[in-house]
């Protein structure tokens, strides 16, 4: 027999509630903890659409992917009231838009990619050689973006009208909403300062990752793509660009909307967001786990080890972090960097060794609770 079904009522549709779906919704909140589905389900999708842009892209393929997700992304709001409930959100539309635009761009610039490497393969021109765009500045531009104009108004139009603005009352320092969440665009900031410092998470990583994708077409001066779309020939160039802006800020922004709830601890997509729940210390220095764990000793103070004694405090982790920002370039220079001149060379030796450190430190703090590297509250630097 089919379990029993059914419906609450809620303010935007009738949820159904399949109690045999139970299992699978639990199992989904235990997997979508970052820990897990950051290395087993972001990182691995990311490689896929690299590696198989080819077949992801072909036009039926990427058809039945549109339709599986918005299935699920879509059809998990009928049968879950806590997932209906976030989708809903006023605040969270934008997120939705964002997917599906971003979405649509990657299969749009991927799947010529993908035809111009077909065709460099085989000899053919490109794309763009093989057919005249070229289009008139009056009458075709500018009637093309006054259409875009009109439709761009009345999908705002509209948007006022079905949805209510996300207005709430005056800000009160009593009573702060939990959770309290910046906008949807600045959430990869507010993801950030969980793992940093505020002059490192809001400063320092912002601003090399913005200045790094600038300076990326500087840095690779290779000649190859300019003017039409190439994976083949620009791979390095462009998953290093895709990982920063994808992995590094898209991903960020999911898991502050769907995940993060009370106290700004995860909740699964389907879990209910109770502000009571306990979490573990995460305060845990990897000084600490050195002298405290490892050699059973307390931590290094002025009586024991000098006026200097921060320095052994905190020796472990230095040297770590100059072994990951002098070792790591080495490995690059042998590697998929070996053809570039010296200061270009160093250049993005340095931003990659710094963006790669955002990823490397939220794992380790899901893993391991860690909460510093270095932690030097005496010169107020904490890395």
């Amino acid at each position: 027999m089919l379990p029993p079904i059914t419906t609450l009522a809620v303010a935007d549709g009738p949820i159904i509630d399949v109690p045999a779906l139970e299992p699978v919704k639990d199992l989904i909140n235990r997997l979508s903890v970052p820990e897990i589905s950051l290395p087993f389900f972001f990182l691995p999708l990311f490689v896929l659409m690299i590696v198989l842009y080819r077949q992801w892209t072909r036009p039926v393929i990427a058809a039945l992917l549109a339709l599986m997700f918005f299935g699920v992304y879509f059809g998990a709001m009928l049968i879950d009231t806590n997932y209906s409930l976030i989708l809903q959100k006023a605040d969270n539309v934008p997120i939705t838009i964002m997917l599906v635009g971003l979405g649509l761009c990657l299969w749009m610039t991927f799947r010529q990619a993908a035809i111009n490497d077909d065709r460099i393969r085989a000899g053919k021109p490109l794309i763009q050689e093989d057919k005249d765009d070229k289009v008139l500045v009056w009458p075709d531009l500018v009637y093309t973006e006054m259409i875009c104009l009109v439709l761009g108004s009345v999908a705002l139009i509209l948007w006022s009208i079905l949805l209510k603005a996300p207005l709430e009352a005056p800000a009160n320092p009593a009573g702060p909403p939990n959770p309290s969440k910046a906008p949807w665009y600045f959430l990869g900031l507010q993801e950030m300062l969980v793992y940093y410092d505020p002059w490192m998470a809001g400063v320092i990583l912002p601003g090399l990752i913005v200045v790094g994708l600038i300076a990326m077409p500087y840095l690779d001066t290779n000649p190859k793509g300019n003017g039409y779309f190439t994976l083949r020939e620009r791979r390095f160039a462009i998953s290093v660009w895709l990982f920063g802006f994808i992995v590094l800020w898209v991903v960020l922004i999911v898991f502050g909307t769907f995940l993060r709830g009370p106290n700004w601890n995860f909740f699964g997509p389907f879990q209910y967001w109770d502000a009571h729940k306990q979490v573990p210390l995460t305060n845990v220095n990897l000084s600490d786990y050195f002298w405290l764990w490892w050699l059973g000793q307390p931590l290094p103070t002025a009586s024991t080890h000098g006026p200097f004694y921060y320095v052994f405090r905190e020796a472990f982790g230095i040297i770590l972090t100059a072994a990951w920002i002098f070792i790591l370039p080495v490995i690059l220079a042998k590697t998929i960097m070996r053809r570039m001149v010296p200061v270009r060379f160093i250049t993005m030796a340095f931003l990659l060794v710094v963006m790669a450190l955002l990823p490397l430190k939220m794992v380790l703090r899901w893993l391991f609770i860690l909460k510093y590297f270095v932690y030097l509250p005496e010169f107020n630097l904490n890395l």
